[in-house]
């Protein structure tokens, strides 16, 4: 009988390439990623043997898959693998998940092979709830938000200024583009309406950074659009992101700005 391995990984290309390195006698390596929610739908109807997540593209992302998978019964006692990532981020991961395994690419097919055999011997860990892992860092500081700033928000859910919490002296909520607008938060709810809005968030972000806040791939908002999707459409727009944050259990943003060509560093 074959071993189902499933990767999951936020980059097709490199979770194909990945998949390849992986494969042995034996094991079945399933690196597809359906779009969101069918990723944990299809782990739970059909559980494979080990699951294997990157930490490297989306190590948030990563993490509340795990999270979502001990907290169903039907999941709760596949081995988890996690691979690559910052040090700071895989252990921020290891203390939610102690009993999961951690280990490089170079090392993951002995790892895999170990949890494979450890996990009999070991009970499941399962955090605390969804927000197990944010605790800390307020949510303000995590986005970006600085004293005396206005934040424009664009198609913000209902109550997001009581999520949000409380502002650094002096900073504001607005639906306007101001002279003293230093950030945005761009709330996207279906691949449809983030296309429609894509050339104006490209606009915008050329002016100041932009977040593009998506519903998360394990929350209760999941629908036709993944991080993967936005950053692609982003990147081929002239912008490139360079942070990720999860806001809560519903919702996850990734921080743009326009990408800096020759011209950009001439007048710096």
């Amino acid at each position: 009988m074959r071993i189902r391995v499933k990767l999951i990984h936020w980059h097709a290309a490199e979770a194909r390439e990945h998949a390849r390195r992986l494969e042995a006698p034996g094991w079945t390596v399933d690196a597809g990623l359906p779009p969101a929610p069918l990723l944990l739908r299809a782990l739970r109807r059909k559980p494979p043997a080990i699951v294997v997540i990157s930490l490297d593209r989306l190590p948030a992302q990563g993490r509340d898959v795990a999270f979502v998978l001990r907290a169903q019964r039907s999941t709760a006692a596949l081995p988890l693998v996690f691979v690559g990532g910052t040090p700071a981020k895989a252990a921020a991961v290891r203390t939610k998940l102690p009993d999961a395994t951690f280990t490089s690419w170079r090392q993951l097919g002995r790892a895999v092979r170990r949890a494979l055999v450890t996990a009999r011997h070991l009970a499941p860990v399962a955090p605390a709830g969804a927000m197990a892992g944010y605790a800390g860092t307020p949510l303000p500081t995590k986005l970006g938000v600085k004293p005396h700033m206005s934040v424009r928000l664009l198609g913000p859910p209902p109550r997001f200024a009581r999520t949000l919490g409380a502002l650094p002296a002096g900073a504001r909520l607005t639906d306007r583009l101001r002279r003293d607008t230093g950030l945005a938060l761009w709330f996207v709810r279906s691949l449809r309406e983030f296309r429609r809005g894509l050339s104006r968030a490209a606009t915008l972000a050329a002016r100041l950074p932009v977040w593009v806040v998506s519903p998360k791939l394990s929350g209760p908002l999941a629908a036709d659009l993944s991080q993967n999707d936005i950053r692609e459409a982003c990147l081929a727009a002239g912008l490139v992101d360079y942070k990720v944050c999860a806001v809560d259990a519903a919702w996850s943003g990734l921080l743009f700005r326009r990408r800096r060509g020759p011209s950009d560093k001439l007048r710096r």
